[in-house]
């Protein structure tokens, strides 16, 4: 590793920071304590603030600044940035969507080709649902199912079932929805002679490429979300919430339309139904509208509400 790539790796793991001992990142760069000391020396001479503690317990760690330092982000971690503000400019923070847009376009911009490539996958390749959120999962996987997506190339996985059966697939990937706190896959699967959508979040492994481009098949219905959200109102869901909301329901259904049911009651009140296995989802959905609402079921949302308000009124 050279020099210029070393203090550069050293920056990045100052900047998460926790405090390093020296041997921590002698081992991490894989150099002597002595060459860190050197290293450290000259991110100081670069305006870097890093303190240091003498002694067997002795180490590193980087202080903050008054002005911004260079930002350094590891592959994985600019993919979660990339995530996390696709996510925002989705709706998931209302206000937000413009500058959000701006600043997704600026970190991109930044990245070298590399990065920029993956990044600018998931940017074009995905798309989202007014409120929705990131789930816990990969970011290589999502990553690489993006650039799968942009490229229309074959790709393969191991897909673990809800009973914890694993398949292989081998797929012609579409495109990425983020829905609630999921992200899915919209692909046509080759041996199933079928489109499905799959949880990216169970998606095993890193999902390997084949270097075989396709032709890319129209969607049914033409829309990748909406085709995720009718799979997802077919399978059993673990609740069913019903909303009584003060709201026009053409409000309503800007919100939660594509995959809820909004039926009228009156021009300024309507009627929410929607399947679901996770009850933030409607908590969120409920914030978004910010209007009078009754919950006629199930009675676990009502306490969940009641438990949320009182944190926050606790605050």
């Amino acid at each position: 590793m050279s020099t210029s790539a070393r203090m550069l790796r050293l920056l990045s793991l100052l900047q998460t920071h926790r405090f390093w001992s020296g041997t921590d990142l002698a081992d991490r760069l894989e150099v002597s304590p002595r060459t860190v000391r050197r290293d450290v020396d000259r991110l100081r001479d670069l305006g870097y603030d890093v303190a240091a503690v003498r002694g067997a317990a002795g180490g590193y760690q980087l202080q903050a600044g008054s002005t911004l330092a260079p930002l350094l982000l590891e592959d994985d971690e600019a993919v979660a940035v990339a995530v996390g503000l696709r996510a925002a400019a989705n709706g998931g923070v209302p206000g937000f969507e413009e500058t959000t847009v701006a600043a997704l376009t600026k970190v991109i911009a930044l990245m070298p080709p590399r990065l920029r490539r993956r990044m600018s996958a998931l940017q074009t390749q995905t798309e989202g649902l007014p409120g929705a959120s990131g789930a816990d999962l990969d970011p290589s996987v999502l990553a690489a199912l993006a650039q799968a997506c942009r490229d229309t190339e074959l790709v393969t996985f191991g897909y673990a079932a809800a009973d914890g059966t694993t398949t292989e697939r081998r797929v012609e990937p579409h495109r990425l929805v983020n829905l609630g706190r999921r992200w899915y896959l919209v692909a046509y699967d080759r041996l199933r002679q079928d489109w499905r959508s799959f949880r990216v979040d169970r998606v095993t492994g890193t999902p390997g490429t084949t270097g075989q481009l396709f032709r890319a098949r129209e969607i049914p219905g033409g829309d990748a979300a909406r085709f995720v959200s009718d799979g997802l109102r077919d399978r059993p869901q673990q609740h069913t919430v019903v909303l009584r909301l003060e709201a026009p329901s053409d409000r309503a259904r800007a919100v939660a339309g594509r995959w809820a049911k909004v039926e009228a009651d009156g021009d300024n009140a309507c009627c929410l139904t929607l399947q679901t296995d996770t009850l933030d989802w409607p908590v969120l959905i409920l914030a978004a509208l910010d209007c009078p609402f009754t919950v006629e079921g199930p009675a676990a949302l009502n306490e969940l509400l009641d438990r949320l308000g009182r944190r926050f009124y606790d605050r």
